[in-house]
């Protein structure tokens, strides 16, 4: 069962962001993480088709030619001098995808996404999509929950201001 919740909490979640919960859904018995343990890529790979369909452009592999690059700063001449990796990007919305699998917490990947984000020229809103239960070394882990209870934590305490309009979290 996929979960998801939607930052701020006092706004209602755009179209796309719910759009983007359907593809999960859809793909919900091949990727759950309570019944499967893919990678980050792989679950990206089943979820490439129907994030595509939304007009997202996706990320096809780890090679510089497949990878998604997304502007951060300009240099001479008008090009990118600096730029971050996104797993997917519909330019038109400004929605940044990422997702993330065994070091969405452990590795603290999900604040690296952020930053990263709030950062990324033309970027207003940013989903990462983590597992609901990773397990490893004999542990199991909420990762979801964690998450949800960091966003809780950021955005109740108003000392941190995202230039976001919005964070979609979603738990596969």
């Amino acid at each position: 069962m996929v979960e998801w919740i939607y930052y701020p909490r006092s706004d209602e979640p755009p179209g796309l962001a719910r759009e983007i919960v359907k593809v999960f859904e859809s793909a919900d018995a091949r990727i759950c993480s309570p019944e499967h343990t893919f990678s980050s890529n792989e679950a990206l790979a089943e979820l490439r088709l129907g994030l595509q369909a939304l007009g997202f452009r996706v990320e096809i592999g780890k090679k510089t030619s497949e990878k998604l690059s997304v502007p951060v700063l300009f240099g001479r001449n008008g090009r990118v001098g600096k730029s971050f990796d996104a797993d997917a990007f519909h330019e038109t919305a400004g929605f940044v995808l990422e997702v993330e699998a065994g070091r969405a917490v452990s590795n603290n990947q999900f604040l690296k996404d952020l930053f990263q984000a709030c950062l990324m020229v033309g970027v207003e809103y940013l989903g990462i999509a983590v597992r609901r239960v990773y397990q490893a070394g004999g542990a199991t882990g909420k990762d979801f929950e964690a998450v949800v209870t960091f966003f809780d934590t950021l955005y109740a305490s108003n000392r941190l201001k995202l230039p976001l309009k919005g964070v979609l979290l979603i738990g596969y």
